[in-house]
């Protein structure tokens, strides 16, 4: 039994794990299409041109729809992107894990905001858009802490933004939390459930 009607073709152009993680969660049956796309260059555009974080987020997730939505024109395309703005930088992903270690210890005792961006594209065109950006507050923890946990998360961490996890142990390195869990995730989900409601995917 599913709540899902079987028209039109779902993607997730994404290849994150936790994106397919909250959308196989809810329910709802679709397709991984990785899209490709120089996330680097595309920032530095972005960063030239002054935009804020939540602009050069949606500008990625709508670059990652459009290229999988012209492969598969007939299909509801899902584009997502996220950065992390910490005192108007900007923090991607630590390529190793010497860099994750620097990301919490810079985040620590302070508040940074996850630009969260949603997009869908149909026969190459976006039909809906959604921005999210949850503020969260790094308790002031211990640097023995930072290195269990890095020992405890492993390589995991450098496939999330910031250096941490809330779907574990992550969640003890915060004070406060503000914002949708969701779209923290990486994957503002109701939002996305409303509209894939409107256009007749899902079961009223």
């Amino acid at each position: 039994m599913t709540l899902q009607n079987a028209e039109p073709r779902l993607i997730l152009a994404s290849q994150s794990a936790a994106r397919r993680t909250v959308m196989e969660n809810a329910g709802l049956r679709f397709t991984v299409r990785p899209a490709y796309v120089d996330e680097d260059e595309i920032k530095r555009g972005a960063r030239a041109e002054q935009a804020a974080g939540h602009e050069a987020a949606l500008l990625l997730a709508e670059m990652k729809a459009h290229r999988v939505s012209r492969r598969e024109p007939d299909a509801l395309v899902i584009g997502a992107d996220q950065i992390l703005v910490h005192d108007g930088e900007w923090l991607g992903k630590p390529v190793d894990m010497a860099m994750a270690g620097e990301h919490l210890r810079q985040l620590r005792g302070k508040t940074h905001e996850l630009a969260t961006a949603i997009v869908v594209h149909h026969n190459g065109a976006r039909i809906w858009q959604h921005v999210d950006r949850p503020r969260l507050t790094m308790r002031a923890f211990s640097n023995d802490l930072a290195a269990r946990y890095l020992e405890l998360e492993g390589k995991r961490l450098l496939a999330s933004v910031g250096a941490y996890r809330l779907e574990g142990p992550g969640m003890q390195l915060f004070d406060r939390i503000e914002g949708d869990f969701f779209s923290i995730l990486g994957l503002p989900l109701l939002p996305l459930l409303r509209f894939l409601r409107q256009r007749g995917l899902l079961i009223e």
